[in-house]
């Protein structure tokens, strides 16, 4: 549906104003909150994700969803949001994004937003993995493989946690994400070892099968309704096939500090301090505004994952709204941390609308929030060609750099 809010659904880049000088900004934090879409993509159908749109169908299935704290920054200026209402003067500046690469992944959503849109997408593997990677990998880690599809993995575990307990195989599988996950409970086999193996996997699938990610699946019970992911997730990544705004803010002495999964979506690359993974969201806020009382100057990029893993995959309405509410009630604890020459943007990194048919991330438009004290007022900064426009607005405040698609000048005070 068109929406009036956003410059008649244009793109949006506006021609610089050379003549004057933005204010000084030291530090950026960036809150990815995974999988918020902001409704389906003009090439959504090449998804299967026609009429996919996160925010506003959980809204309309929920009977209402309040989110006042972002309201007030234009969030329901983005996309039609029930108990969200647009605003007449949002007190940040506010958009929306297209991706331009051709997938709907964490992985590549976290790449473009730092700058690197992928050319070309990874493989699919919705038939599983071939027999060769699987022999090479039983045989590489010594445990046999159960499962090898595509499935949720809640339902994985519950399906195949009692025989893994029994047996001491693998539990592997996909989804339609370029992604190989094992699944393995802490109480039979040691993380250590779980955490070679994924590194076994990552190597097998760089020369047979790429992935983006290999990611450990830990969890703890003895039965089916017993059994529980734990914190002791972990990403193993490959690196972003060129170089990202985290490494160049790096290179210029810049910290970047990334929380939650941000370091793993990287490999590391551009991290100078990592905070590692969240125990929940309220665990990654919170790490988040300690970061914000540290005097640091840079970057701070925060991955917020619950609502993706916990309620998004799971077609959970009721859990994915009370967490939105969650971080809109702690939006004023983050906001009352910035300092006055820092900003924050509010973004996220593909959709997961929890009222879409089966399991998976829906390829949709990512919201843009942007506040601090020096960040204008009700400036619409529409809908942005890239997720890539989010770095190149990064750069040219920290760095000076300018580069096509940034909106620096569009929303700093002068």
């Amino acid at each position: 549906m068109p929406l009036k809010n956003i410059k008649g659904i244009i793109l949006v880049n506006k021609e610089r104003k050379e003549d004057k000088k933005m204010k000084k900004i030291e530090r950026i934090t960036i809150i990815v909150l995974d999988s918020v879409g902001a409704g389906e993509l003009p090439d959504a159908n090449l998804f299967d994700d026609c009429g996919s749109n996160t925010l506003g169908n959980m809204a309309k299935a929920h009977g209402g969803m309040s989110l006042p704290n972002m309201g007030k920054l234009g969030l329901g200026n983005i996309t039609e949001i029930e108990g969200t209402p647009a605003v007449e003067s949002a007190e940040g500046a506010y958009g929306r994004a297209i991706e331009v690469s051709q997938g709907k992944d964490s992985t590549t959503g976290h790449w473009e937003i730092a700058g690197v849109p992928l050319e070309r997408p990874f493989p699919n593997y919705k038939n599983g993995f071939s027999n060769e990677v699987i022999k090479e990998f039983e045989e590489k880690t010594g445990r046999k493989v159960m499962l090898n599809k595509p499935i949720s993995g809640t339902v994985a575990i519950d399906q195949y946690g009692e025989e893994q307990i029994r047996t001491g195989n693998w539990i592997v599988y996909g989804s339609s994400d370029p992604v190989f996950q094992i699944a393995a409970s802490e109480e039979i086999i040691p993380l250590e070892e779980l955490y070679k193996a994924c590194e076994i996997a990552l190597e097998i699938c760089n020369e047979k099968s790429p992935v983006a990610r290999v990611i450990a699946r830990p969890y703890v019970g003895k039965k089916v309704g017993e059994f529980k992911r734990t914190a002791n997730r972990h990403d193993f990544s490959i690196d972003p096939p060129k170089e990202t705004m985290l490494e160049r803010l790096k290179k210029a002495g810049l910290d970047v500090i990334g929380i939650g999964k941000t370091s793993d979506l990287f490999n590391g690359k551009g991290i100078t301090d990592n905070r590692k993974a969240n125990q929940d969201n309220l665990d990654g806020i919170k790490k988040t505004i300690a970061a914000l009382k540290e005097d640091t100057k840079g970057l701070i990029f925060t991955n917020l994952v619950d609502f993706d893993a916990v309620y998004g995959h799971r077609r959970n309405v009721e859990g994915y709204v009370n967490a939105l509410i969650e971080f809109d009630n702690w939006l004023p604890e983050i906001e009352k941390n910035l300092k006055d020459d820092e900003i924050l943007i509010i973004t996220a990194d593909h959709g997961n609308d929890p009222t879409f048919k089966g399991t998976d991330h829906t390829r949709e438009y990512i919201p843009i929030m942007i506040c601090g004290k020096n960040v204008k007022k009700n400036v619409n900064i529409g809908t942005r060609k890239t997720f890539a426009d989010i770095a190149a607005t990064v750069e040219e405040i920290l760095l000076g750099t300018e580069k096509e698609g940034s909106f620096a000048k569009e929303i700093l005070e002068d």
